[in-house]
């Protein structure tokens, strides 16, 4: 038993798409298929794309790179989570989030039933 965690759900967001917006809707929504199961374990599941997508939409185009903004979101999330859970697939950004997490010594699950539940209060 452990105190909820606020946990990284990483894994293909953009990759693979060429740019479809609905394969990147079907890659988003496959990220957040995960985030129920890890509640119902008693932790905060976080994407990095809920974080970045809104930052994205109000930058001014000209000072935003799509990229940078990404990553740089999800590198400064990662300093407040508490572990990764690393989805199939290949993801640049999903590996770059895993390296980090274990440069900060965060856990990184590769499955929902390697996360621990949290105590029940």
């Amino acid at each position: 038993m452990t105190k909820p965690l606020l946990i990284l759900i990483a894994g293909p967001y953009r990759s693979g798409t060429n740019g479809d917006p609905d394969l990147i809707a079907r890659n988003l929504a496959r990220l957040e298929e995960a985030s129920g199961p890890l509640f119902r374990l008693g932790h905060v599941p976080m994407i990095g794309e809920w974080v970045a997508l809104p930052i994205l939409r109000t930058l001014d185009p000209s000072h935003a790179d799509d990229g940078d903004v990404m990553y740089e979101t999800a590198h400064r999330l990662l300093q407040h989570c508490d572990a990764v859970l690393r989805l199939p697939g290949e993801s640049t950004g999903a590996d770059k989030d895993v390296e980090i997490a274990e440069q900060l010594g965060l856990p990184v699950y590769r499955a929902l039933e390697e996360v621990p539940a949290a105590a029940t209060p």
